[in-house]
């Protein structure tokens, strides 16, 4: 992926997109999304206006180039749910990246962008998260599943720096979060992932 995430959005941040822009050309046919892109107004509100431009110019790479988003979202719902209604009838498509919303707020993700998927990583495994009751409304044909690696390590490897041979652990907390047996998970996610992504699956 390539993007120019929310937290590094600052006075430079249209250099940096043009620059961003170059890489996105040179090596399009390497890039599988436009990200991470978003809003996040959890550490610095002072370049929120900055944020949402950066945003929707990076919609428009993805759009114009046929391409997902990875969205990262921190304190930001609202404001990022009033970017993406100008984009509800567009072939836009991606997923948020890290979910760890309410159910109101997946609720209105799949009535308004029934496109986008949900990205389920650490946080799951997490006891008092509250996301095992969020990801049972969710349909299993809109989730992936993601670590966030070196961030957000499951149980029991909180505290650890965490790797991508840990997303075992998050699939088995979504097999018993939905009572389906995990190698199911595991297919569809997989599946989910090829299709997000237009991965090719490779065969050794």
């Amino acid at each position: 992926m390539l993007g120019l995430h929310p937290c590094y959005v600052k006075e430079d941040y249209v250099h940096q997109l043009n620059q961003l822009h170059g890489q996105l050309i040179t090596y399009l046919d390497s890039i599988v999304a436009i990200g991470e892109i978003g809003l996040d107004l959890y550490w610095d509100k002072t370049f929120r206006a900055a944020q949402e431009q950066a945003l929707r110019e990076q919609i428009q790479w993805a759009l114009h180039y046929n391409l997902p988003i990875a969205i990262h979202v921190r304190d930001a719902f609202d404001p990022l749910f009033e970017v993406l209604s100008d984009y509800q009838h567009t072939t836009l498509r991606g997923v948020f990246h890290c979910f760890t919303g309410t159910k109101k707020q997946a609720e209105y993700i799949l009535r308004t962008h029934p496109s986008f998927y949900f990205g389920i990583g650490g946080v799951l495994t997490y006891k008092n998260s509250g996301l095992a009751e969020v990801v049972k409304t969710l349909p299993i044909d809109r989730i992936v599943l993601e670590t966030d690696a070196p961030y957000l390590p499951p149980t029991p490897h909180r505290g650890k720096r965490n790797e991508p041979s840990y997303l075992i652990h998050i699939a088995d907390a979504l097999s018993n979060a939905l009572a389906m047996p995990v190698m199911e998970v595991k297919k569809v996610t997989s599946e989910n992932a090829r299709h997000l992504f237009n991965l090719k699956v490779q065969h050794l």
